[in-house]
């Protein structure tokens, strides 16, 4: 059984979030929790977050057809995919010297993580 979940539109850049999304790729979904809570960064804990969403993902949808998924575990869950995209990304302009303008481009990312208890 797959569970996925989504946060759009993260105010940070997707090469920062990328960083913390590497590390989790391939754990098990509660080490990678007991992880992302140690790791002093912003992106962990929306990396969290969105961990903990597509966990109770998994259980709701374990609770919903009980005779599919009756020896459902949480301890078993894996982390099958983490993947960073790219948000909308606002343009600004900062003005510069003799009445020029350069352009700011503030970034933000979608995380998508996929939790899977491995059976077929």
């Amino acid at each position: 059984m797959e569970a996925i979940s989504i946060t759009k539109n993260v105010r940070m850049s997707p090469q920062k979030v990328r960083e913390v999304t590497r590390e989790i790729q391939g754990m098990k979904a509660l080490a990678a929790q007991a992880t992302l809570a140690v790791v002093p960064r912003k992106s962990a804990r929306l990396i969290a977050k969105t961990l903990k969403s597509a966990i109770a993902n998994a259980e709701y949808k374990a609770t919903q057809h009980p005779e599919d998924h009756a020896d459902f575990d949480a301890e078993n869950l894996v982390v099958k995919e983490a993947v960073v995209g790219d948000g909308v990304t606002q343009k600004r302009w900062q003005p510069k010297a003799r009445g020029s303008a350069g352009p700011i481009h503030k970034r933000s990312s979608n995380i998508r993580i996929i939790v899977s208890d491995n059976k077929a």
